[in-house]
């Protein structure tokens, strides 16, 4: 009998697949839990059971590019779905994720809210697009609001920044929400220019990972989570600072590169990742696609 012990009993079925069936779910969005991830979920939990007061905590999700953070509210979400045994009039939604607009509008964020929730967008006023928004969401009982790509307000002048920060303390103070915003570290830089919101918004920070224990156990997460029959090792000494070195530390790079890894070896006909793997697959790493298109210009 094969000795899968490297999979995660949930993976092993896949097994059974063909190549081409498998490398497909290899590229499939998956989540992985680990402590900073976790932290991050069980502060949005309090959010969440927080009673409505008058003024809602709310926390800022902060992280580098392809770092975890959207993977991460959306999976808050994906946990908190509308209560259906209300009538699809009343849905009661705990928990929206929305995008920040490309530069600080605030009637464009009150349409894109809108139209999320199939609802009628007013063609007059920023008034009564602001109206509409704060009946539906109300209607619907929303506790806490994700705005994500946050730090897009920066592309704005000084005084439209100003004013979609105004729209946000609006929101939480008269909605009495929760308000989880998520961004780059220019996000500190952003709201630093409100006292008030840099004082109502603490941060929590997911870090780049370093090579460490944690680090190799998030490999060996991997490993489990990716369906091959051998084992890879990817926690080895050898294998595991190659992929640091490639990814700079970001997991959603570490997880295209072991995807892209993956996928190399089964159309070799391999069962594993090994350092051969993770140079012939063609990824190629942040800092030399930043190289490749300096040189380009």
């Amino acid at each position: 009998m094969d000795n899968y012990s490297h999979l995660h009993q949930d993976c092993i079925p896949k097994l059974e697949m063909n190549v081409d069936d498998r490398i497909q779910d290899i590229h499939k969005s998956r989540w992985i839990g680990y402590p900073a991830a976790q932290d991050a979920m069980h502060k949005m939990e309090g959010l969440l059971c927080h009673p409505r007061v008058s003024r809602m905590p709310n926390m800022l999700l902060v992280g580098a590019t392809n770092n975890g953070k959207t993977e991460i509210v959306k999976r808050f979400c994906q946990l908190h779905l509308p209560d259906e045994s209300f009538d699809t009039e009343n849905l009661i939604t705990p928990t929206m994720y929305f995008e920040a607009p490309p530069t600080p509008s605030e009637a464009d964020f009150y349409t894109h809210i809108l139209c999320k929730l199939y609802e009628r967008v007013p063609a007059s006023s920023i008034a009564a697009k602001r109206e509409r928004t704060m009946s539906v969401l109300k209607r619907i009982e929303l506790k806490v609001m994700i705005i994500d790509e946050l730090h897009n307000i920066l592309a704005g002048s000084s005084t439209k920044q100003q004013h979609f920060l105004n729209m946000i303390k609006y929101l939480s103070n008269q909605l009495q929400v929760s308000i989880v915003g998520c961004g780059t570290s220019d996000l500190l830089r952003a709201v630093s220019v409100d006292p008030q919101i840099q004082n109502r918004f603490p941060p929590t920070i997911i870090p780049r990972w370093k090579y460490n224990k944690s680090f190799r156990q998030l490999l060996s997460t991997f490993e489990s989570v990716i369906p091959l029959k051998s084992r890879s090792s990817l926690h080895s000494p050898e294998l595991s600072k190659k992929i640091l070195a490639i990814t700079e530390g970001s997991i959603g790079e570490i997880s295209t590169l072991l995807n892209t890894a993956a996928s190399y070896s089964l159309r070799n006909g391999r069962e594993f990742i090994d350092l051969e793997s993770i140079q012939k697959c063609g990824y190629i790493g942040p800092g030399m696609r930043m190289r490749e298109n300096v040189n380009a210009l």
